[in-house]
């Protein structure tokens, strides 16, 4: 999924500290992002810092 995939090379690359840092860069709603990854088996892992 490309949207996975782009959040985890922006957190990867230090472009951006966590997942609420890019939501608010893209002013877009956390639990949307999160439900479209839900939607795919995917979640965001705020330990690890990665969407798995």
């Amino acid at each position: 999924m490309i949207l996975a995939s782009s959040i985890n090379m922006m957190l990867r690359d230090g472009e951006y500290e966590d997942l609420d840092d890019i939501c608010a860069a893209f002013d877009c709603d956390r639990p949307e992002i999160e439900a479209k990854l839900a939607s795919v088996g995917l979640s965001y892992d705020a330990s690890l810092n990665k969407v798995r």
